[in-house]
């Protein structure tokens, strides 16, 4: 129970920090298009979307959203490497899928790609503590609600995926 809802309070702050990202770009980067993120990292919220919600959720103030501002600018010398990382492996991984398979690169590569996952993990993980840290304890809760709600919706999700199909042999 715990995991799960971790992991939604990752993917929550995840989305905070691209927003932060993207909302912390100086002018001269504002009149370029944004590059578009690495598949499966920030993809929502580049807009600014999602840290409205949170703080129109949350009812987050001023100062705890310029606080988690901070944080988020703070952490983002750490996680853009990391997200870039990620996505040069996934880059090279998708070549043995078009390409001449290699099993000892792909291996490799899997295992480089596993630490990296690693890291990321963890910057997340404390990412996202010092975000909670911000938050007042009736928003603490708000937040754990809205986290077991997602958890129930997720659950009944799984119950009514269909059974994985059987390799028959």
């Amino acid at each position: 129970m715990k995991s799960i809802r971790f992991r939604l309070l990752i993917a929550a702050a995840a989305v905070l920090l691209g927003t932060a990202l993207a909302q912390s770009q100086s002018s001269d980067a504002a009149t370029a298009p944004p590059p578009p993120p690495p598949h499966g990292h920030g993809q929502w919220g580049m807009d600014g979307r999602m840290m409205g919600f949170f703080a129109d959720y949350l009812n987050l103030t001023d100062a705890q959203q310029a606080q988690m501002k901070t944080i988020l600018q703070k952490e983002q010398p750490t996680m853009k490497p990391l997200f870039q990382q990620a996505h040069q492996v996934e880059q090279q991984l998708h070549v043995y899928v078009e390409g001449t398979y290699d099993d000892a690169k792909v291996q490799a590569l899997a295992t480089q790609k596993a630490q990296i996952e690693a890291q990321i993990t963890v910057a997340q993980t404390r990412l996202h503590n010092e975000l909670f840290q911000v938050l007042t304890p009736d928003q603490q809760g708000k937040m754990k609600d809205m986290e077991a709600r997602h958890q129930a919706r997720m659950a009944k999700h799984m119950q009514q995926a269909p059974p994985p199909p059987v390799d028959q042999q």
